[in-house]
């Protein structure tokens, strides 16, 4: 078997989130070669040794270690949970600061392996970090991709499934722009099995839009409702992550709602923001461009403007 056949994952940071994405990716067996990265060798070093000790239940015998840079070289994806966490009441976009020098350090270290894959961002605020490893990187915008709103998405599909009674599987929406405070629903395009949500509310006395206003803040919301109860939010993330992956190692052409680099696409450019993409081999092929309703439009545009104004002391062009 040829190296190239052979798929490899480096994750660096083995935290919460970076831990249940190895756990999710070895349960899954998405890749061939799975490579856990930490300052703490120790806690990678259990890690991958604790993995191990499940493998003879795992759908695919991953081979996995705990490795240093030097193993980005081959890696097809570089997957970054490493950064500083967010506390109780601290925003995303609070973290900013503490990420960015973190960041720049570990994407060059990354880059000096001779890595040429792709890089999956998931350290918040994921958007501005995944323009920051665009920047630091120097790879192909559509090789550099942040977890975005994967994870609003998920939450918004799963309590539009509870609400509707019927399987998240089967529900279509969306939440777009940043992955934080300012992200928004796309109710325009919002559909159960091809109805309409705004179709629905009108037909039954039981659904209102003042529920579905109350559904959208908890999504929006859901990661200080963890935080608070449990002090971090690792395993929806965790599953977006491999979702992710899986898409781009299978080549699925998946939709999934990344953090990726806009270029003109809905009246934006040069930010990094959640939006539905194509996803495949070799990344982001496409950017799907919805038709928002202009309520939709405005809120779009503060969202970017917001990751903007973060980004604008940071980097010039």
């Amino acid at each position: 078997m040829g190296k190239e056949k052979v798929t490899r994952v480096v994750l660096i940071g083995a935290g919460f989130v970076g831990s249940s994405y190895a756990f999710a990716m070895l349960n899954q067996g998405i890749a061939d070669e799975f490579v856990i990265v930490d300052l703490n060798e120790n806690k990678a070093a259990g890690d991958a040794m604790d993995l191990n000790h499940g493998k003879a239940f795992a759908p695919h015998a991953t081979k996995t270690w705990h490795g240093t840079y030097a193993d980005c070289k081959d890696a097809d994806i570089v997957c970054i949970c490493a950064g500083a966490n967010q506390k109780p009441g601290e925003t995303r976009l609070q973290l900013v600061e503490k990420n960015l020098a973190i960041f720049k350090s570990m994407v060059t270290q990354v880059m000096e392996s001779g890595f040429d894959g792709i890089f999956l961002i998931a350290t918040n605020p994921v958007d501005i970090l995944t323009y920051a490893t665009w920047k630091y990187s120097g790879l192909p915008q559509q090789r550099v991709i942040g977890s975005g709103t994967t994870l609003d998405t998920a939450r918004f599909r799963f309590l539009l499934g509870e609400y509707f009674k019927v399987a998240p599987g089967n529900v279509h929406a969306h939440i777009i722009g940043e992955h934080g405070d300012t992200e928004l629903p796309v109710w325009s395009h919002a559909h159960i099995g091809g109805v309409p949500v705004h179709t629905l509310v009108e037909q039954r006395e039981e659904y209102s839009y003042e529920d579905l206003d109350h559904l959208f803040v908890n999504v929006r919301d859901a990661a200080y409702q963890i935080i608070e109860k449990k002090g971090a939010t690792y395993y929806g993330i965790a599953m977006s992550l491999a979702r992710i992956t899986r898409a781009i190692l299978r080549n699925e052409n998946a939709l999934l709602t990344v953090s990726a680099k806009l270029d003109g696409q809905y009246e934006t450019d040069d930010v990094y923001i959640g939006v539905p993409a194509i996803v495949n081999r070799g990344g982001i092929s496409n950017i799907l461009e919805l038709e928002l309703s202009e309520k939709e439009r405005g809120q779009f545009r503060h969202s970017a403007d917001v990751l903007k104004g973060i980004l604008a002391p940071h980097f010039s062009n």
